[in-house]
Parts: C-alpha cells; sequence; structure tokens
C-alpha cells in the first residue's frame, strides 16, 4: 500500500563529485521506499559536468530547473535552458556541462526493472 512521504530537500546531507558538482539524492529506497528508483538533485556551477550512462536496462530523465547548459548527445553539443530535458534509455550515454553565468540546477531520475 502506497502512502505519501514529505521529503525536506533542504534536510538531507548533500555531496560533492570532483569535477560534477554538488549533489543529493531525494527519492530513494530509505527515503521513501522507491525499490526501482532514484531521483536527485545536481548543482553544477562553472566548469563541473554530469557524465550519464545506462546500463543495458536502466533509464535515465534529466531536467534543467535553473541556469544554462549544454547537452552533449549523439556527438553533438545542443545549448539548453531552464524546462529543457533528456531521456536517455538503456545503453544510451549523455554529458550535461554548466556553461551559463550561474549554478545549474538538475532533476536526475533513475529507474531500473523490477528484480
Amino acid at each position: 500500500m502506497a502512502s505519501t512521504t514529505f521529503i525536506d530537500t533542504n534536510q538531507i546531507p548533500h555531496g560533492k563529485l570532483s569535477g560534477s558538482g554538488e549533489f543529493v539524492e531525494i527519492m530513494n529506497d530509505k527515503l521513501a521506499g522507491a525499490k526501482n528508483g532514484v531521483a536527485t538533485l545536481h548543482w553544477l556551477k562553472s566548469g563541473e559536468r554530469l557524465d550519464l550512462t545506462c546500463d543495458a536496462k536502466t533509464h535515465q530523465l534529466v531536467y534543467l530547473m535553473e541556469g544554462e547548459g549544454t547537452i552533449s548527445l549523439n556527438s553533438k553539443d545542443h545549448q539548453v535552458g531552464q524546462g529543457a530535458g533528456i531521456y536517455l534509455g538503456p545503453s544510451e550515454s549523455a554529458r550535461v556541462t554548466q556553461s551559463g553565468s550561474g549554478t545549474l540546477k538538475l532533476f536526475h531520475l533513475t529507474a531500473s526493472p523490477k528484480n
């Protein structure tokens, strides 16, 4: 039986990845009982990037919430801003790079099939 869960993203400790900015998981098994998905917020500053790669069963969705960036997909760069997004199916990859004057904020959802 599903239940509504309040998640205060300001109270969850943030992590940092060298060259890939700051992040916080906002949906996972521990926080919300999500067995087949993980949702993360990412903040990229000047020169930082997020490399995305799906395995043979994983799907990913990235939505640009704030800022400007470049999405590199299939060897082509796309200049994007707030509201842009990408979907990656199994075995696909992409790179999101901060390219504006401010911080780039991303919502990143990863879903895998049920075990």
